[in-house]
């Protein structure tokens, strides 16, 4: 197999700045809702980069789990790898990879810390499994076998019992607070529509331009 020959043509479709939304986040919103109902597997799964303390950047899927005009939010164990390097340095970028749809979006901005209570309103909604997940798993640290692991979960299912399981106090959410979108279709030939989002503070506004693909 040669990887050289592998490609693909995308004909789905364009964007038009006719198209566009004074605000990326209502963009954002029907492009989301486009993926759940093409059925996508895991559509709000979005790659977010992070970068360490000497430079070095590192990047996994995450879920969004909340799109407002505030930011995106995700939820993490804080002393993950990731949750260590934003503590660090809060500068990320995430992309939604929506392969089916030939799209992807980019975006670019800032996390912080969601606040203990909107962490804990989350926490809240998850499975019971996940919750009990959070308090077993050391998150991106070395674990010596997978028999630990289940050891960890067993002791918190005897912690909890049959009550509510409460959120770790290491788990919880932060909230990216974007500064620049950039939205891609694909088109035939390579000639991609690109559109990117940028918020100019002077005009109080976003600004919207074409780039070239």
């Amino acid at each position: 197999m040669s990887l050289a020959e592998l490609r693909e043509e995308y004909r789905l479709g364009g964007l038009s700045e006719e198209e566009l939304d004074p605000e990326p986040v209502a963009l954002l919103e029907r492009w989301l809702q486009d993926a759940v109902r093409a059925g996508l597997y895991d559509p709000t799964a979005m790659v977010l980069s992070t970068v360490s303390a000497t430079g070095r950047p590192s990047s996994r899927m995450v879920l969004c789990k909340g799109l407002s005009e505030q930011g995106l939010d995700f939820f993490t164990n804080y002393s993950s790898r990731k949750g260590e390097e934003l503590a660090g340095q809060p500068h990320v970028a995430v992309v939604f990879p929506w392969h089916p749809l030939q799209r992807q979006v980019r975006v670019e901005g800032t996390a912080t810390r969601l606040s203990e209570a909107e962490s804990d309103a989350y926490f809240a909604t998850r499975p019971r499994e996940s919750q009990l997940g959070a308090w077993a798993s050391p998150q991106s640290k070395v674990v010596e076998s997978r028999e630990v692991l289940d050891r960890r979960y067993a002791d918190a299912v005897a912690r909890f019992g049959d009550g509510p399981v409460a959120r770790p106090p290491y788990w919880g959410g932060f909230r990216i607070v974007p500064e620049t979108f950039e939205f891609w279709q694909g088109r035939q030939g390579r000639l991609h529509d690109r559109f990117r989002y940028r918020w100019v503070a002077t005009w109080g506004r976003w600004q919207s331009e074409r780039l070239a693909p």
